[in-house]
């Protein structure tokens, strides 16, 4: 059947394509994914044909997992709807959520300002005109404990996208947590933790890679036991893929980073297949219809095979579990209403691709943070996708798709090339501080700009398609009154506390920062007594240092 096949397809390609192409020419001389991957004029079961292709495609919840994690995926539940938000003051943000719970989303994600992601509080010199600008101000407990007044954390699931403050702020939700009568042992929820990724491509760290690495171990331990329905680090190519990583490289460096944490955990004489299991990623969905879903197949696929290779044969540890957001990188400030359709195919590719979570960017994003009601229509995306398309009654339902097969194996191939080389060059820590993964993505990132700025690639409204019109938009606005507020809070939070209690708290944090304690117990401590998050974070860079990025 094979041959004959192979004879058909010859016989069409000679006799029928050749004599249209004598007419009319085709487009373009080659096709390819927005990463490059050359697309065939057709696929066939050549393609994929063999036994290979029956033990690749499994079944769901069964190893290699390339169907998904779940075995009844979204005919059980449809994934968490997951709307990434924070700005301005604790209150507003908490607003906000409200909102958002009351409209149908099924899960909070903070989006924390750059003084709170770098350990800064809101009057050090350095903060002064970013607090509250890209995300919530959070200075110390008090500010958590308006961020979630009225929303009971026994009843949510929070995903908390911070790093180089991962400890503090989870110290600060387990506090919460405490005052609202809920034990630390039913919190549910994600924290990103990943800070392999920050020097790589996002730069909001503060320590040195190693005490870094460290204090992400050190949060593992703790929630093994005192926090275990949470999911202890979010390892995330979507930053990458910000930064112009193509879909290749996103599976490949985020999977190295994986591997690296699992090295990590297992030279801390810890459980690396207890604590896998609690791992979870974050992925990037860019424009590529085909090929983004063929991305997180062969990524879910890979990751098991990788564990498999080290020896770990729980399937639990072997799921990749994911977090999935449009690609911010896609929004176009021209034209606007166009970013409607891009993240609403965006997210469809997640969902075909059987993420567990996802965000739906906002129209207006290109402009500012999203208003209320460009925030309500990205919900609505996801609730038209998970209700009206249909695309949820049935797993996987691009499984078999020549395209789509193909092209997961493609992914799998490539990302493993990148992993030999990463593994030659001793793992992700070195690869990094040698910038190789920088120059990698930079260089990819570079040629994707060329193609649109020579037009091989088309940015609607961008480089085609354009219309010369004023721009009539509501854009959201953070009052700059709210930043001398916030500092005044933060005033009289140091006025009221036991600075006394607080002071041998933070002994306590210095003291485990160096040596070989768990630093989250003394954190927590700390936190209780009303420490902010400069002077947690200063306590610490005394002891650690602070990474300066080598050009």
């Amino acid at each position: 059947m094979a041959e004959d096949l192979k004879k058909s397809f010859q016989d069409w390609e000679e006799k029928t394509v050749q004599k249209s192409l004598s007419k009319a020419k085709e487009r373009k001389a080659k096709f390819t994914t927005g990463s490059g991957l050359e697309y065939k004029r057709v696929y066939t079961p050549l393609d994929i044909e063999g036994e290979d292709y029956v033990r690749d495609l499994g079944f769901p919840s069964k190893f290699p997992f390339t169907r998904g994690v779940q075995p009844t995926m979204y005919r059980g539940r449809p994934w968490t709807m997951r709307q990434y938000s924070g700005f301005g003051t604790a209150k507003e943000t908490n607003e906000r959520f409200r909102f958002l719970l009351k409209e149908g989303q099924t899960g909070l994600s903070i989006a924390f300002d750059l003084p709170t992601q770098m350990g800064y509080d809101s009057d050090h010199a350095l903060a002064k005109g970013e607090v509250g600008k890209v995300g919530v101000s959070i200075d110390s407990l008090a500010d958590m404990e308006v961020l979630f007044d009225q929303i009971p954390l026994d009843k949510v699931s929070t995903s908390m996208t911070i790093n180089s403050t991962a400890a503090v702020l989870l110290a600060m939700y387990i506090a919460i947590g405490e005052k609202q009568g809920v034990e630390a042992k039913k919190l549910r929820g994600t924290i990103q933790n990943d800070m392999l990724k920050e020097y790589i491509a996002r730069g909001t760290y503060i320590f040195p890679p190693r005490p870094s690495i460290r204090v992400a171990t050190d949060i593992m331990a703790f929630c093994k036991d005192a926090v275990p329905e949470w999911n202890t680090i979010s390892i995330s190519g979507y930053h990458m893929r910000e930064k112009g990583c193509t879909a290749v490289q996103e599976v490949a460096f985020t999977l190295a980073d994986g591997l690296e944490y699992i090295k990590a955990v297992k030279d801390a004489g810890l459980d690396a297949v207890e604590l896998a299991q609690r791992f979870s990623f974050f992925f990037n969905a860019h424009n590529d219809f085909l090929e983004e879903i063929a991305k997180f197949r062969a990524a879910r696929r890979l990751w098991a095979r990788l564990l498999q290779e080290k020896g770990i044969t729980d399937p639990k540890a072997q799921m990749l579990r994911f977090h999935t957001q449009t690609a911010g990188c896609t929004l176009t400030a021209q034209q606007p209403m166009n970013n409607v359709v891009r993240v609403a195919l965006q997210a469809l590719a997640a969902v075909l691709g059987g993420t567990q979570s996802l965000h739906t960017n906002s129209l207006d994003e290109a402009f500012s943070l999203p208003t209320q009601n460009s925030v309500r229509l990205a919900l609505r995306t996801q609730q038209l996708i998970s209700e009206e398309s249909g695309v949820t009654n049935t797993i996987d339902p691009l499984a078999g798709s020549y395209a789509v097969e193909a092209l997961t194996n493609q992914i799998e191939e490539g990302a493993r090339v990148y992993l030999k080389k990463v593994e030659e060059m001793g793992g992700m820590i070195p690869a990094i501080e040698s910038g190789y993964v920088q120059r990698e993505i930079e260089d990819a990132s570079y040629r994707y700009q060329l193609e649109i700025e020579k037009k091989e690639r088309i940015v609607v409204g961008v480089n085609e398609y354009k219309v010369d019109e004023p721009l009539k938009f509501e854009v959201l606005k953070i009052d700059p009154k709210k930043e001398a507020e916030q500092v005044q809070g933060l005033v009289d939070v140091r006025k009221k506390r036991d600075n006394a209690a607080l002071k041998s708290a933070m002994a306590e944090v210095k003291k485990a920062a160096e040596g070989k304690d768990n630093l989250m117990p003394p954190i927590l401590k700390a936190v209780k007594a009303y420490g902010t998050i400069g002077e947690i974070s200063d306590t610490l860079r005394a002891v650690f240092g602070e990474y300066r990025e080598k050009i």
